[in-house]
């Protein structure tokens, strides 16, 4: 089987790891909020991942970085729904921590991985 070059990367690689994260997080959200903030934070950190992923196939760097300014702002988005679980009660202190923890690791990795492409240009 064919590996495609995001497959490689760590940063996707920890992109997708957070998603299942997000989902095991969620999934004791309360049903009310299954077309509110569970969906939007699902989507939020799916698009994470998924923008990596799309950017890897743009051929000049500059549109590779752009893609991964999109990750980065999805993660941002990811963040804000983390904070708003925390403040509803959803999460507790320590889910949190760990959540931004990732999160923060991550963006670090899209920053720089976005530097060396507009390095190459």
């Amino acid at each position: 089987m064919y590996i495609f070059s995001f497959e490689k990367l760590e940063v996707w690689q920890n992109s997708r790891m957070f998603i299942l994260d997000i989902y095991k997080l969620t999934n004791k959200f309360p049903s009310n909020e299954i077309f509110g903030i569970t969906s939007q934070i699902k989507r939020s950190s799916s698009s994470i991942a998924t923008n990596i992923a799309e950017g890897t196939s743009r051929n000049t760097n500059k549109d590779k970085a752009h893609f991964l300014t999109i990750s980065y702002s999805s993660a941002m988005e990811t963040l804000n729904h983390l904070i708003i679980s925390k403040d509803l009660k959803y999460l507790s202190e320590n889910e949190y921590i760990e959540s931004r923890e990732k999160i923060e690791k991550i963006c670090n990795q899209i920053n720089s991985l976005k530097k060396y492409y507009l390095s190459k240009e």
